[in-house]
């Protein structure tokens, strides 16, 4: 298997979608993605289709065709996802080595999370998924922990050259303070029950039409607290929060408890996502695209940046959560 994009050209893509039988009309868009690549493809009997082709060494099949079987059990039950097609008797293929999927394209717009209608709306559909991601665990996707998130992320960046010799030790102290933070939140919340969920569960991630939402991209589906999935719909000043919270639980709670405890991990998530993703970024960094996309990354403004904001984490996590019972 490649270790790499490098060798995927525009005909790979369309001979890898013609080798399970789609005819394509050679009409081929990339779409705004860099952990996999994604495109939309013209077809020549039909509506464009979307495809997406994993990045290289990144998940097991296993690991696909699970995240594929949750989709598709949440389809089963009528929610608003978007499941990988299955054409060839399978939704997982592979074409001069890579891994690719195919996906009917849907439109739609940005939801309006200003709007308290459409933060209750969103919320029923995740109790929702929730409630069937509850139904079972997986078995071959991780589960969102400290170490995965925080300690492993940290201890990459500080093994490799990314951080500027003179903010080494800045972010160093300051990784320390913010995960020491991150563990107490999970000391406070008590034991909690991971389940099943979206995991990247952003506004980008979610389509909005006349009919409400759908839900796209669970690449990053894990096991992890059901807070997860919501925090990351919260934004602006505290107060703010709080209303949009208690507006997202007046429709989550139609169908799925919520767990209070829950409300301590909020800022210790936050956390974990900014060191997770400062990582990200370094361990991709051979990938052109992100070289192109992230021209900012491994500037000393950058890290500057970022140990101000962990800084931020620090004196957040010592706050009361945003609301309870």
């Amino acid at each position: 298997m490649n270790d790499s994009f490098a060798a995927l050209s525009p005909d790979l893509v369309l001979n890898a979608l013609e080798s399970i039988g789609l005819r394509c009309d050679g009409r081929m868009l990339a779409l705004n993605s860099y952990e996999n690549r994604v495109y939309q493809i013209g077809m020549e009997d039909g509506p464009p289709l979307v495809a997406k082709f994993y990045r290289p060494a990144r998940w097991s099949n296993d690991a696909i065709l699970e995240e594929h079987a949750f989709v598709q059990e949440l389809v089963a039950h009528e929610l608003p996802v978007v499941p990988a097609l299955t054409l060839a008797e399978n939704t997982l293929h592979e074409f001069d080595g890579f891994r690719f999927a195919v996906f009917a394209k849907h439109g739609g717009r940005a939801p309006e999370l200003e709007n308290r209608d459409t933060l209750e709306w969103m919320g029923r559909f995740l109790g929702r998924i929730h409630a069937i991601g509850a139904i079972k665990p997986f078995q071959h996707r991780p589960t969102l922990s400290v170490a995965s998130f925080g300690t492993a992320p940290r201890d990459y960046l500080l093994s490799h050259d990314f951080i500027p010799s003179d903010l080494t030790a800045a972010y160093h102290s300051v990784a320390e303070q913010a995960l020491s933070g991150v563990q107490h939140c999970f000391d406070r919340a008590g034991p909690t029950t991971a389940l099943r969920l979206h995991g990247d569960c952003h506004a980008g991630n979610v389509l909005w039409t006349d009919d409400g939402p759908h839900f796209v991209d669970f690449d990053d589906s894990r096991m992890g607290p059901a807070i997860q999935d919501l925090w990351m719909l919260l934004s602006g000043e505290r107060e703010d929060r709080i209303r949009q919270l208690a507006d997202v639980l007046a429709g989550y709670e139609d169908f799925f408890d919520f767990d209070p405890r829950e409300l301590h991990l909020i800022e210790a998530l936050r956390t974990l996502r900014l060191m997770h993703y400062s990582a990200w970024l370094a361990q991709r960094w051979d990938d052109p695209a992100f070289k192109q996309a992230f021209p900012w990354f491994n500037s000393q403004r950058y890290w500057q940046d970022r140990i101000l904001e962990l800084r931020e984490q620090v004196a957040l996590m010592q706050e009361p959560p945003l609301w309870s019972n």
